[in-house]
């Protein structure tokens, strides 16, 4: 990866403000909503990437970071037949009126298993950002997608929201990753086909990106270092400016919310770490991972902290390819629950006002979370405001 090769988030379009809202608090969105974004990965000259930055139509430009699945840290076959995983019922997913009806959702991960009886009723919206095959390989965007809006599987209830008919999957990572640029356009895609929620478990590979650093471009490991921490701020600012357009554009049609993993690289007790992007971008909700135990939910060991809300990620049971279930653990698997919650509270507002309103959502959302049933001593930073539930009426 050149490291002069960058994304850059550009606006573009006529900025004409109406006469109603001149000097008005509302004059600035006005302006942006006759805009649109521009995702570009483009290879810039030093001089060129400050004429750019000066420009006052640049939002953000980072160099492209290699991301990488949020992998799973356990897999293992059902342990015996459920008809519903333990999930579904910690969220209230079962107690809710709502469904997902009248709701699109994305998924931008390893793509999705189209033949899986768990979609079998879905329209499938799919663009591959990788150079593989447009099927999933890897199973892991799979198992998020039946999380989300899976149906039942032989017997077995899968879904939180089941009831989603418009499923709009990204394949955005292959076998070696992918990368920050083809992530940000693959949000840029999702939003505009209409998705009300995006879901995301993959982060950015700091690591590999300072190993290639190193070995590929021949810096030792301190400047290494430096260069990746500059590379880090700058697409946490990509991810949150492209956030807060997300959120802008909502405010003049159907609004969208970006849900990110937070991580699975802490070792509780030994250490914690911080969420990452695109999780740690402002106006990306970040999910922390939940277990099931005899004193109540707790926090899994794997799960970073920082984060907005949590839900289940310990021994979560969904889709993989090939039409069979499997166990899965890790902030992957607690996202998409948060995800489908998601679903249900979009459909809950569009009921009652006839729209989805982004701002809205994400309050809701958040606000839904329950320390009811949270082990005691459970700190606010490991779960955010707790277990995500779902709209009961």
């Amino acid at each position: 990866m050149s490291i002069n090769k960058y994304v850059v988030l550009r606006t573009s379009g006529a900025m004409v403000p109406t006469l109603d809202t001149i000097g008005t608090s509302s004059a600035h969105a006005a302006l942006t909503a006759l805009e649109s974004l521009e995702v570009e990965e483009v290879e810039l000259s030093t001089r060129e990437r400050h004429d750019l930055r000066r420009d006052p139509r640049t939002r953000a430009i980072a160099p492209p970071m290699p991301m990488k699945l949020i992998s799973p840290v356990s897999d293992a076959e059902p342990e015996s037949p459920v008809k519903t995983p333990w999930g579904l019922e910690a969220v209230k997913a079962l107690q809710s009126p709502f469904d997902g009806s009248n709701i699109s959702v994305a998924v931008l991960d390893t793509g999705i298993d189209p033949n899986h009886p768990a979609f079998s009723n879905l329209e499938l919206v799919r663009r591959n950002f990788t150079s593989e095959e447009d099927d999933d390989k890897n199973g892991h965007g799979t198992h998020c997608a039946g999380t989300i809006f899976g149906q039942d599987v032989n017997g077995t209830r899968i879904g939180v929201a089941r009831n989603v008919k418009r499923a709009i999957i990204g394949k955005v990572l292959g076998e070696d990753g992918g990368s920050s640029a083809a992530i940000a356009q693959a949000i840029q895609w999702a939003v505009s086909e209409g998705a009300h929620v995006v879901s995301m478990s993959l982060g950015i590979d700091f690591p590999g990106y300072v190993d290639n650093l190193v070995k590929h471009s021949g810096y030792d490991i301190k400047p290494a270092t430096s260069i990746a921490l500059e590379s880090y701020r700058a697409n946490i600012n990509l991810f949150g400016n492209l956030a807060e357009f997300v959120r802008v554009q909502g405010l003049f049609g159907e609004g969208a919310i970006l849900v990110a993993a937070s991580g699975n690289e802490s070792a509780r007790p030994e250490y914690e770490i911080a969420v990452g992007p695109p999780a740690a971008g402002s106006g990306v909700i970040s999910v922390g991972a939940l277990g099931q135990t005899n004193n109540g939910f707790t926090v899994a060991d794997f799960s970073n902290n920082q984060v907005d809300i949590s839900g289940p990620g310990v021994k979560v049971l969904s889709a993989i390819p090939g039409g069979k279930l499997r166990n899965l653990s890790g902030t992957s698997m607690a996202t998409p629950h948060v995800a489908g919650v998601a679903a249900l509270w979009a459909q809950r507002q569009k009921e009652i006002s006839g729209r989805v309103e982004n701002r809205t959502l994400q309050a809701q959302l958040i606000a839904s979370g329950s320390r009811a049933e949270l082990a005691v001593n459970t700190e606010e930073e490991d779960v955010g405001t707790g277990m995500v539930q779902a709209p009961l009426s």
